[in-house]
């Protein structure tokens, strides 16, 4: 049975947060960290389990892991200045994984079935990303706002995580990368390796605003509210 390994990114500044480390903000009486984890820490498919966070969120974060008492998260360790040098960080505390999956610990809304769905894809591919279609028509501007074109929605999707790669093709683009990019893929991309976009979730939010709390809030509670049914 292949090995999978889970490098949980937490290592943000949370600038949008009005002062708030979104990283534990209470979210139903827990951290959001902490319902992150859970999904991962629950999933059968999942072996290991690394947290990347920053450093004034280090040691509250391994506190709450040893609270928690997870059997999977095997490290939380310090990330980077960028959010490509936390993963690769993250990567270097995995051992001996055939999968990794790479997810923002800052998306707590995610399921079972979405994991599922990408380990097929990856399975399938070699490289998977969660992602939604588009709901919006998408003007490509120029830097004085002037639009340039309207791209046909139809072929937009909006990227999302967990995006599951072979661990050693992973570790093969973050040493040969050195353009700063916004996701893992965009380094596989690079390196010519082919990514199946596989089906998300509108409700699998990324927390970056106190608004969004609320709504993560309120399709947390609906998740776990279809799980005891």
């Amino acid at each position: 049975m292949s090995k999978v390994g889970v490098v949980i990114v937490a290592a943000g500044s949370s600038t949008r947060m009005e002062g708030v480390d979104k990283t534990f903000a209470p979210i139903l009486g827990l951290p959001l960290v902490i319902h992150t984890l859970d999904r991962f820490e629950l999933s059968p498919l999942v072996h290991q389990i690394v947290l990347v966070m920053s450093k004034d969120s280090l040691d509250r974060g391994r506190e709450l892991v040893r609270q928690r008492g997870y059997k999977k998260v095997t490290s939380v360790c310090l990330g980077g200045r960028r959010r490509q040098d936390s993963v690769r960080l993250g990567l270097e505390q995995l051992s001996a994984c055939d999968w990794v999956m790479v997810h923002d610990g800052a998306r707590p809304c995610l399921d079972e079935a979405m994991l599922q769905r990408g380990m097929e894809a990856a399975n399938a591919h070699g490289s998977a990303v969660a992602g939604m279609p588009v709901k919006d028509t998408i003007k490509l501007v120029s830097s004085n706002q002037m639009v340039k074109e309207t791209p046909d929605r139809a072929h937009l999707w909006a990227a999302q995580t967990p995006q599951i790669f072979r661990y050693r093709t992973l570790w093969d683009a973050h040493q040969s990368s050195s353009s700063d990019v916004t996701d893992d893929a965009a380094m596989i991309e690079a390196l010519g390796y082919p990514v199946k976009m596989f089906l998300g979730s509108y409700e699998n939010i990324k927390v970056t605003t106190a608004d969004d709390l609320i709504i993560a809030e309120t399709f947390l509670t609906s998740l776990y509210s279809q799980q005891e049914n």
